[in-house]
């Protein structure tokens, strides 16, 4: 039997499979509310055959983020426009909703990837970014405002109040952004965190504020909703964020109730430098799940059924999470679930879509047509 097709549990929620549908920024809201743009991708992914559709990084504040068109959910006008999204995914689709909420901090502000993402002037509709200290992300680029007690207050309050409104429109997991270089994990890494306070100097102060804001959020959640959290185990820098540092922040969210640790990389600096191969992310998952036993995600070059399929039959990870590749293939799972013997649930308007060699794809009975 296929372990990629075979059930996981986080707190109440039951997945049928270990495919998730991965955040991804799609940079397409006005003012941070969705758009007939989501109703299309997110419709799209929903429908896949993954267990798990994250909804991409949501802003927990209009300063948090990333470009002008980022995803947010701050204000009655930005939880208005998704309702209608996720509404109409619950009309036609089995899958778990999550939401992954970020804040930007100091690579907020910046245009569009296929506008050249660089940082956008004040003068051309820019904002001043928030960061854990005045440290711009690269060289030539207006300094972020270091964040104060009132600031770092601000900030924590709104990834619980923009958790609560997930909740009103009935988000079943969440996941907080601690990695790609945006704001916690600038405070994590060193390369960001020139602090003095108690938020920065030693390990145990710069995971400070990211545990703050996960232990608030997991508080306002109720007990059966699963909480977890996504990291960069590397900064792939020297002198940077590390595995090991990684691990042992991994340790401190495992005693305040983290469901699942998604291991990713890279994002603080310019100057990292990554050695890009098929699956390059899944030992730094490995490690953090041996060392914790916590429940993992591996992410990064996740392509083929077999591979994913040898990710947690192996015990590297417990679930995979994908984006690229569901974009190629929106139905990646559905190919995936014909090779190894899976099956998924797809819409009964789908089921005469499957081939004649694989009629328990669907675990349905095909119908006819008059």
């Amino acid at each position: 039997m296929s372990v990629l097709f075979s059930p996981f549990k986080l707190r109440d929620l039951n997945l049928p499979n270990r495919i998730v549908v991965s955040p991804m920024c799609q940079y397409s809201a006005v003012d941070g509310a969705a758009t007939d743009w989501h109703m299309m991708h997110l419709g799209t992914l929903a429908l896949s055959g993954a267990a798990m559709l994250c909804i991409e990084a949501t802003a927990v504040e209009s300063v948090g983020r990333i470009t002008p068109g980022d995803l947010g959910l701050y204000d009655d006008t930005t939880e208005a426009a998704l309702k209608p999204v996720l509404d109409g995914i619950r009309k036609h689709s089995k899958i778990a909703v999550g939401m992954q909420l970020a804040h930007a901090g100091r690579k907020a502000s910046s245009r569009e990837p296929w506008n050249g993402g660089q940082q956008i002037p004040l003068a051309e509709g820019g904002w001043t970014a928030v960061a854990p200290s005045a440290v711009a992300h690269k060289d030539g680029e207006l300094a972020p405002q270091a964040l104060d007690d009132a600031g770092l207050d601000r900030i924590r309050n709104a990834f619980v109040d923009t958790a609560r409104r997930a909740l009103r429109l009935g988000i079943e997991a969440f996941e907080i952004h601690a990695a790609h270089g945006y704001l916690l994990h600038q405070f994590l890494s060193p390369i960001a965190n020139k602090r003095t306070d108690r938020y920065g100097g030693s390990l145990e102060n710069r995971i400070r504020f990211p545990l703050e804001v996960f232990e608030a959020v997991r508080a306002a959640v109720p007990a059966g909703i699963p909480v977890g959290i996504r990291v960069s185990a590397s900064d792939w820098v020297d002198g940077g964020w590390d595995i090991e540092q990684t691990i042992a922040f991994a340790r401190e969210l495992k005693v305040r109730g983290v469901d699942w640790i998604d291991v990713s990389s890279g994002g603080v600096s310019p100057l990292q430098k990554i050695a890009l191969e098929p699956g390059y992310q899944v030992p730094f998952a490995a490690a953090v799940k041996a060392a914790t036993a916590l429940p993992t995600i591996a992410v990064g070059l996740i392509t083929e059924a077999q591979q994913a399929e040898d990710i947690v039959a192996s015990g590297k990870a417990d679930m995979v999470a994908l984006a690229r590749g569901l974009l190629y293939d929106p139905h990646w799972p559905w190919h995936a679930a014909a090779q190894l013997g899976g099956t998924v649930s797809a819409p009964p308007q789908y089921w005469r879509s499957q081939p004649s060699t694989q009629k328990a794809l669907f675990g349905e009975t095909a119908f006819g047509a008059r």
